[in-house]
């Protein structure tokens, strides 16, 4: 079975270039990797409901946080059996968001229920749709403002990464950076390793040691 790292942190914080960044150094060592990336846009109607929802479709779907929490978990649900094929065939598996950006992100939203939300997203995504466990969560804990900035420069030169509902609410962000650093602090589902600046040295090695 395969180590199974998830890269957590805001829009903006540099998720995707840190999983290809690992990727590159573990294809360079000979080490068998594989990534995948949440929401899966394109492949799930899941996730497409909900990106659909967040650029103002479907109603007032956006209005219930657990709504839009279940459409990305019923997203990762039905991406079980793929993951458990790249697990099973790899060294090393890295998602790029996963069950914890659903606990931030509901938790921001409904901050007077919190615990209950997390609780709620940790029942719901490894209790009942049995996802695999991730044996290391980082956390990619740059500014909030830093990361606001890259989601409006990547915005502006990419029209098909136009911000949506949650991007562009720069309260919200602020909360869900607030519930990513519980999470952290609290080593939920399994451990965590918060990342500020630029990764260091030896990240690579250091997750397969």
């Amino acid at each position: 079975m395969a180590t199974f790292i998830t890269v957590e942190g805001l829009d903006g914080a540099g998720k995707r270039t840190l999983v290809d960044g690992l990727r590159r150094q573990w294809e360079a060592d000979g080490v068998r990797v594989a990534t995948i990336a949440f929401p899966r846009y394109g492949e799930s109607v899941h996730a497409d409901l909900a990106a659909e929802a967040l650029h103002g479709e479907h109603g007032d779907v956006t209005d219930s946080a657990y709504a839009m929490a279940l459409l990305f978990a019923l997203d990762r649900r039905d991406a079980v059996p793929r993951l458990t094929a790249l697990l099973d065939e790899n060294d090393v598996v890295v998602a790029d968001r996963y069950a914890a950006s659903n606990a931030a992100y509901t938790a921001a939203r409904v901050p007077s229920a919190a615990d209950a939300a997390v609780e709620w997203v940790r029942a719901l995504e490894f209790d009942r749709f049995a996802l695999p466990v991730p044996d290391h969560q980082l956390f990619l804990g740059v500014p909030v403002e830093v990361a606001a900035q890259r989601a409006v420069s990547r915005a502006e030169s990419d029209e098909s990464r136009a911000r949506d509902r949650y991007e562009r609410d720069a309260d919200l962000q602020a909360r869900v950076d607030a519930a990513y650093r519980r999470l952290a602090a609290q080593e939920w589902v399994s451990p965590w390793r918060v990342l500020a600046g630029d990764p260091p040295s030896g990240l690579a090695a250091q997750l397969l040691g």
